[in-house]
């Protein structure tokens, strides 16, 4: 069975975007091994700089790529990423499943991805020209991943 890791930064605290992830993620056990990975979100002082940004980027992006094991296929949430149909992500996924046993999502903070973060994706990708806070760049991560599962298996799914 496929291994399918959201490794994100940050911690959900409202109760409807864990209940959400919840909910996606039991739905996803018939299909794979769904794990939520956190790393710690980094502070950034009252008016940052952009080094500040910057050391902040970096220090997420080293938190994210310590949970990403060598040979796991990654996929970054990227806003300047390729956009897919539910259906090419659903292709993405088939295909990745018979060259690797793992599959890892990385979502960044609200300051986005570093670029040695980038650097190590294999595929980013993004959910269109529109910016998600990251806490909803989870749940609809979740949510086309188990789509991608059921057009897969040509289950049906409302559209």
């Amino acid at each position: 069975m496929l291994n399918i890791k959201i490794i994100c930064v940050g911690k959900l605290k409202e109760k409807y975007w864990q209940d959400a992830c919840a909910e996606y993620v039991k739905r996803l056990g018939g299909y794979c091994n769904a794990e939520i990975i956190e790393v710690k979100e980094e502070r950034l002082p009252a008016n940052p700089s952009a080094a500040d940004e910057s050391n902040v980027v970096r220090a997420e992006g080293r938190s994210l790529l310590d949970k990403i094991g060598k040979s796991d296929y990654v996929i970054a949430l990227d806003v300047k990423g390729k956009e897919l149909s539910s259906e090419e992500i659903a292709g993405r996924i088939s295909e990745i499943s018979f060259t690797h046993s793992s599959v890892v999502f990385l979502i960044g903070g609200s300051l986005g991805l570093s670029d040695e973060v980038k650097a190590r994706a294999d595929a980013k990708v993004s959910f269109g020209r529109i910016t998600l806070p990251h806490q909803l760049a989870r749940v609809v991560a979740l949510e086309q991943i188990y789509r991608a599962f059921k057009i897969n298996a040509n289950e049906t799914y409302h559209k």
